[in-house]
């Protein structure tokens, strides 16, 4: 079973953390991932460096663009993970766009993900009927879930469309904004929190977008399964070294 999949069946509220690969430094992928798992985080999204993240905010496209100056690239990336189900048994995600992927190759990518023991993809500009149409079966020849977005725009025929073809779990943006531009969720996110989970969908959904603390996180998991922390955690790289990492996971973020 997908590690993933096998995550999703726990009895907990989860915790998911996106960081830029080759950010702050160009070699600290490895690092965060090694130290984010020793301090309880259940997954990890490995976000893929791109020169125009449309979905992402100031904070992240930023990191991005740090990452790509270190010399962050696809094949680098692979390389640096070659190695990693040797001490990280957590689900690892890579979140990323198309376009570097394409240029990759997309079986060759696959290939790549199963070959270092990458989980699942999310490609917030793959449209579903696309995915379903000409790349379905590589990513399942490769054991690669594909995670789609929805946000409270999202048409429930769509989320409906969206909840049959997929089998992990579903990103359920919280707001239309980009990455890292709220704070807190008021009345209008948690009745689309609440909107969602009343649909009884088949895959749980977690929360990403506006995660910060522990307050939004709770907020985040009351209908959700799990809730993913980026920008906060991008903000800590910038101003804390690696090794005080665990100092963040346990005053920053408190899991259920």
């Amino acid at each position: 079973m997908n590690r993933i999949n096998q995550k999703l069946q726990e009895d907990r509220k989860l915790l998911s953390i996106y960081f830029t690969a080759g950010f702050p430094k160009l070699n600290d992928t490895v690092s965060i991932i090694q130290e984010l798992e020793k301090n309880g985080v259940d997954m990890i999204e490995i976000g893929l460096p791109f020169s125009d993240p449309l979905a992402d905010g100031p904070t992240i496209q930023e990191s991005s663009t740090q990452a790509i100056e270190n010399g962050m690239t696809t094949s680098l990336l692979f390389e640096q993970l070659k190695d990693i189900r040797k001490t990280v048994q957590i689900p690892l995600i890579i979140m990323g766009y198309f376009n570097p992927m394409m240029q990759f190759g997309i079986e060759k990518f696959c290939q790549k993900c199963a070959e270092v023991g990458i989980d699942g993809l999310i490609i917030p500009d793959l449209p579903l009927f696309v995915y379903e149409t000409e790349y379905k079966s590589i990513f399942e020849e490769y054991n690669l879930k594909n995670i789609f977005l929805i946000s409270p725009q999202t048409s429930e025929e769509r989320i409906q469309q969206i909840d049959a073809i997929s089998d992990s779990f579903i990103y359920m943006v919280s707001s239309a904004a980009v990455t890292g531009s709220q704070s807190g969720f008021g009345s209008e996110q948690m009745d689309y929190f609440k909107r969602i989970s009343n649909l009884n969908l088949k895959n749980p959904q977690i929360v990403g977008f506006g995660i910060k603390d522990e307050e939004t996180f709770q907020q985040a998991t009351q209908y959700q399964k799990g809730a993913i922390i980026g920008s906060a955690f991008i903000n800590f790289l910038k101003e804390n070294p690696i090794k005080n990492t665990y100092s963040f996971i346990n005053t920053f973020i408190k899991k259920c």
